[in-house]
Order: C-alpha cells, then sequence, then structure tokens
C-alpha cells in the first residue's frame, strides 16, 4: 500500500469543513478591510527566494524544495508567499494602477523541516499584505485585523508580541555591537551560528538552539539603537494600539527569520499550543519590493499559520461537517427513479439530498441516512406512489408528514427552510 510522504497529511470530510469555516472567516473579515483575493504559483525560480529571504536564512540554506527543470534552471517550491506576491505586484505594474495596494492569499507553502504537531512539510497559511502605505498606522491596522480574525473565530488567550527591527540606518551601529558582543563568544555558539556571526550577525539572533539562545540572552537590543525616525515610528504604533485597546506586549528579543523585515514586527501568540505558540507573525519589508526590482515602494504583511489555527478552532467549536438536508429513501425500480429526479432538483435548489442507489432495505437506508446525520428522510415505496403522497420523517423529533408527489420539491423546500429558522432562533 502507497502511504503518505512524510511530512505531508491529507485532509479530510469533516475537517475540512473546518478549514473552509476558518477561509470564509478570512476572506470576509480582509475583504471589509480592503483587501483583494491574489492567486500566485506554488513554483519559482529559486532566485526570488535566495534574493528576498535572505542566503544565510535557515529557510534558503536547508529547507526549501529546490531541482532543476530540464533546462537546467534552478526552481523552488514556494516556501512562502510574500516573495511571490511582491514579484506578481512589480512584474504586472500593479503599482502604476495605484501604488497602494492590498492583497490577501490562501495556500499551501513548502518546507522540509522536520515534522512534528503542527508542523508539516507541506503546510498551509493565509497571508495579507499591503503595499505603498509607509504610515505606522497601517501597522496598526494589520496587527487589530489579526487579533480580530482570531476573536471571530474564538481562539482564546492571544496577545500580540511586538517588536521594531529598524531601519539600514539603524543596523549599522546595531550590528557593529553585536558582532563585538558575539565575537568572545563564537565557542558557545552552534556550528550554524559560527558561521554567521562574520557573514550576518542578525540571523544568529533568530537561532532556536537552546545553548545560542542562552548566550543571546545577554546580547544587546536592536531597540536602543533605533534611529529617531523608527523610534517615532514605533511609538506611534505602541499608542495607537493602546488606544484601540488591543492586547500586546513589547517584546524585545522577538525577530522574524527572513532577512526582509524593516522596523514593525509581530506575532500574535496564544496560551493554547504550548511551546509553539504562534499562530501568526509578519512586519514590515519596505525594501523588498525595490530590492527585486521595482520601485521604492513601502510594504507590510503577515503569514496566519492555517494547520495551527484549524487545531486550535478544533478545540472550541462545534462540528462543522455539513449533513445533508434530506436522505429519500427510494424501494423499488420506480421509486429509485422518483427519487434520483428529486435529490437533482433539490441539489440545484440549494438543498443538500442523499439517496443510496442499491436496492437496500427501508431499515438499511434509514439506518444510513442516520450515520449521514440527514434531517430528513423522504420515504417514497409502492404504497407512497399508489396514494399519490410520500412520507417525511424529521429526523430530529421523529415526527411524520404526507406530501403530495406533485409538490415534493417545493414542500421539502419549505420544510427546510423553517427547520433552518427554528434551528438559528433556538441557537
Amino acid at each position: 500500500m502507497i502511504q503518505l510522504i512524510r511530512g505531508f497529511k491529507d485532509i479530510l470530510p469533516g475537517e475540512v469543513e473546518l478549514w473552509q469555516h476558518i477561509e470564509r472567516t478570512a476572506v470576509l473579515l480582509f475583504e471589509d478591510f480592503g483587501f483583494k483575493e491574489i492567486r500566485i504559483p506554488i513554483l519559482e525560480h529559486t532566485e526570488l527566494f535566495s534574493r528576498s529571504i535572505g542566503e544565510d536564512t535557515d529557510i534558503v540554506e536547508k529547507e526549501m524544495y529546490t531541482f532543476s527543470d530540464r533546462k537546467g534552471a534552478l526552481i523552488t517550491l514556494r516556501p512562502e508567499a510574500t516573495a511571490s506576491v511582491v514579484r506578481a505586484y512589480i512584474q504586472h505594474k500593479l503599482h502604476s494602477i495605484d501604488p497602494v495596494q492590498k492583497y490577501y492569499t490562501i495556500g499551501p507553502m513548502f518546507r522540509r523541516e522536520r515534522p512534528q504537531k503542527g508542523r508539516y512539510r507541506q503546510f498551509y497559511q493565509i497571508n495579507a499584505e499591503v503595499f505603498g502605505v509607509a504610515s505606522p498606522l497601517v501597522d496598526v491596522q494589520m496587527v487589530l485585523m489579526l487579533m480580530a480574525f482570531f476573536s471571530k473565530l474564538s481562539v482564546p488567550d492571544i496577545q500580540a508580541h511586538i517588536n521594531s527591527l529598524g531601519c539600514p540606518v539603524c543596523r549599522v551601529d546595531f550590528k557593529s555591537s553585536l558582532t563585538g558582543f558575539l565575537s568572545d563568544k563564537t565557542e558557545h555558539l552552534c556550528a550554524d551560528c559560527k558561521k554567521r556571526s562574520i557573514k550576518n550577525p542578525l540571523r544568529v539572533l533568530d537561532c532556536k538552539v537552546p545553548g545560542c539562545k542562552a548566550v543571546l540572552s545577554a546580547a544587546p537590543l536592536l531597540a536602543a539603537h533605533l534611529c529617531a525616525d523608527c523610534t517615532q515610528h514605533f511609538n506611534t504604533v505602541t499608542s495607537r494600539l493602546s488606544e484601540l485597546k488591543v492586547p500586546f506586549v513589547i517584546d524585545d528579543r522577538l525577530v522574524r527569520g527572513l532577512d526582509y523585515y524593516t522596523r514593525t514586527t509581530f506575532e500574535i501568540q496564544t496560551g493554547s499550543l504550548g511551546a509553539q505558540n504562534a499562530i501568526a507573525g509578519g512586519g514590515r519589508y519596505d525594501g523588498l519590493v525595490k530590492a527585486l526590482g521595482g520601485p521604492d515602494q513601502p510594504a507590510i504583511g503577515f503569514a496566519v499559520g492555517l494547520d495551527r489555527l484549524a487545531s486550535i478552532v478544533a478545540l472550541n467549536n462545534a462540528d462543522f461537517s455539513r449533513r445533508p438536508d434530506i436522505f429519500v429513501a427510494a424501494l423499488g425500480e420506480k421509486s429509485q427513479d422518483m427519487a434520483f429526479g428529486w435529490i437533482c432538483a433539490f441539489c440545484g435548489e440549494g438543498i443538500r439530498a442523499e439517496m443510496d442507489f442499491g436496492d437496500k432495505s427501508l431499515k438499511s437506508q434509514m439506518k444510513r441516512a442516520d450515520r449521514l446525520g440527514a434531517k430528513y428522510v423522504l420515504i417514497l415505496g409502492e404504497n407512497e406512489i399508489e396514494k399519490g403522497a410520500a412520507v417525511l420523517r424529521n429526523m430530529a423529533t421523529k415526527a411524520q408528514n404526507t406530501i403530495l408527489l406533485p409538490d415534493v420539491v417545493q414542500s421539502v423546500k419549505e420544510k427546510i427552510k423553517h427547520f433552518e429558522r427554528s434551528t438559528n432562533l433556538d441557537g
């Protein structure tokens, strides 16, 4: 038997409905904030990611699925979405229509990491990106939108962690200070960080190795090296978040694992996941559009880990699986012919309908209807055809009504609507 590749997963019926609920919630909210959907390819030229994410990052060095095409060009399964959205913004000259653009995208990403609970080699993200706005108010709005999104999904115990990574001006002094700090501590660093401390010392800050984290607990803070503009930008972000009563903490040690981030960076964390507590993260990347060959436009974005989010939402919500509105239990060939026409009509009217296409007994068909969770069962056999009326059974109350055969589709439609109205009122 051929099985899944390690680190990949199937999203099965019963679970996929939960994912659809999360995605619908995101789409409705993001579009209320003025975002439009963009769909980007899964494969891109490897250079796009090495130039944007950074040659010295774990993603580029160790985790990307990269291979040569038939002409020898290096192509990569996308490890994240931002670089692709930036590429589309530049390539299609979307900035010429209006420099200010807001996009969201939902889909799979690929990284060859060690599989663990909530982390897969094919994983899913919900991304949002804003181009052309330098104001710190859009930073505030992005964090606010994320918090509203998680609130709508009833995600418990959420808090924004924010920091400023400064700009190229700030980083000159900070890089010098950090390099000096690391110079006499290389023996305590992992092999990767020993190399990075020379080539790109800022990358050391993102290391998850316990020994490196212990060394870095005493490292200089970027916040102490912010220029006047970056300080003002960050102060505006924190003051406006406070005014909007968005729960946040300033996390001086928060960095992101991608080289393109500048100024505001943030993570949304929850107490529901244990050590792997981040369910979303993002920040500004004001220099990335220009670095990839586009105009000098500021930008900011975030990514939500859909796999992790689904595991939390599943714990706090009822079953999202869609049950049939009606199951038609047909006995005999003539009844099945009529039933088939009805279920096709029901589905065309937006009513979820099922029937058994085999010649099963009424008892067997009723068991299947119950197993599927059907709200109603419509029973039709030779006796019902002779009488000109089918029997409609409410599976919750067990009440039964007769429905004249010419009126079946319309009568059932009205019953379903009444059922939904009464259920909504009870809820």
